[in-house]
């Protein structure tokens, strides 16, 4: 009963107290899911149904659409999905590895198989072209040029991992749920903008050559090293958590982020074409809202 206790109150051997985790963290505790979980998985199931509405539509067609994209949409929707589930966790009642088994899932997995699932070309394919045409002004846009060049892409990705573990924005989430749930929202967004910057097949802004896409993802595989194992040791990190969960949540990032790193690295060299003289690809002109599949 006295163990029992001292997790709940998140005391830790050395008789430190870590701030009490909120619902967003916790809500399986009582076996149901929370308001906000629903919320979440509704919307995902909006945007899932959406997404096969129109690929199945498109299947019906001559041009047709590719399965390995849908299921790779699928399957990015299901990873976010498992992410935001607290009662499908791994790991027990605030344990700080299922804190990064949830990071891994929102800022990496899930993000990957969004992208490949190609869903602007999709909607782009959908829609009238005068409706598509403000899309391809965006993507047009300065603001759109800057937001997905690679380095922007890498420093929101890694900058954000830094941000929340050398600073006491970590513990600050464990008690603001707005805050909780925003930064949750950045890490899926900069996932899935450096996904797509990467290795997207959709519409884009002018990208870099794959051999400067190929160093970018280099530095972010080292960046998301160097977090790791300056939390596994405990170095700079400011995660009041026992320190056998906090080396786990470090080995969790290191293998599992360069897993994730691995995928997308095949992705983008599945897209490499050396040869300069050939004709550019569909998806790279943002003006084509007909991509191929």
């Amino acid at each position: 009963m006295a163990a029992a206790t001292q997790r709940r109150t998140g005391a830790t051997e050395c008789g430190h107290h870590r701030p009490a985790m909120i619902s967003a963290h916790d809500a399986h505790t009582t076996g149901t899911l929370g308001s906000g979980t629903v919320v979440a998985l509704l919307l995902i199931a909006a945007v899932a149904a959406g997404y096969l509405v129109l690929a199945v539509r498109r299947r019906r067609e001559a041009r047709g659409w590719s399965i390995w994209r849908s299921a790779s949409f699928l399957t990015g929707i299901a990873l976010l999905a498992l992410a935001v589930t607290p009662t499908l966790s791994p790991y027990p009642v605030g344990d700080f590895r299922g804190h990064m088994h949830q990071h891994l899932l929102l800022g990496m997995y899930a993000p990957l198989g969004l992208v490949l699932g190609a869903p602007i070309t999709l909607l782009l394919r959908s829609i009238p072209p005068r409706h598509g045409r403000p899309i391809g002004r965006v993507l047009r846009s300065r603001p759109a040029h800057l937001l997905a060049h690679p380095v922007v892409a890498l420093t929101l990705s890694v900058g954000g991992l830094a941000a929340l573990y050398f600073t006491p924005l970590y513990t600050a989430t464990t008690t603001d749920e707005a805050l909780h749930l925003l930064v949750h929202t950045h890490f899926l967004l900069a996932g899935y903008l450096f996904a797509w910057v990467i290795a997207g097949p959709d519409p884009a802004p002018h990208r870099p050559s794959v051999p400067v896409r190929l160093v970018v993802l280099g530095v972010a595989i080292a960046g998301h090293a160097v977090i790791s194992q300056l939390m596994y040791a405990g170095l700079f990190v400011q995660i009041p958590v026992p320190p056998d969960q906090r080396q786990g949540a470090g080995e969790l990032m290191y293998y599992g982020g360069d897993v994730a790193e691995l995928l997308l690295a095949v992705a983008l060299l599945l897209t490499w074409r050396p040869d300069r003289h050939r004709p550019a690809r569909p998806t790279d002109q943002i003006s084509a809202p007909t991509a191929a599949t």
